[in-house]
C-alpha cells in the first residue's frame, strides 16, 4: 500500500537578476502550465488529447488561475504526455 507524505510550505526564493525578459515570461509560464496540468490530473484527465483548450481554461477559472494562452494550453498538454 502507497502511504502519502506531507510536504511543508517551501520557501520561495527570489528569481534572479539580470536575466532576459523572455527568460522571466518563459519560467512564469512553465509554472503556470505545472499548476494545470497537475489540476487536470488530479480531476482525472490522464489523457493529453482530452485536455482541450475549453477544459484547461475551465480548469484555470475552477483554481483561479488568470486564462491562459494557446501556447500555455499547448505546454499542458506536453507536460501531460510526459506524466
Amino acid at each position: 500500500m502507497a502511504t502519502a507524505t506531507i510536504v511543508g510550505h517551501v520557501k520561495k526564493k527570489p528569481l534572479p537578476a539580470g536575466l532576459p525578459r523572455e527568460w522571466y515570461e518563459s519560467h512564469n509560464r512553465r509554472l503556470k502550465a505545472m499548476r494545470l496540468a497537475i489540476s487536470l490530473l488530479d480531476s482525472g484527465t490522464y489523457d493529453a488529447r482530452r485536455a482541450t483548450n475549453r477544459k484547461i481554461r475551465t480548469m484555470a477559472v475552477r483554481t483561479g488561475i488568470r486564462r491562459p494562452s494557446n501556447a500555455t494550453c499547448r505546454m499542458v498538454r506536453a507536460f501531460i504526455r510526459e506524466s
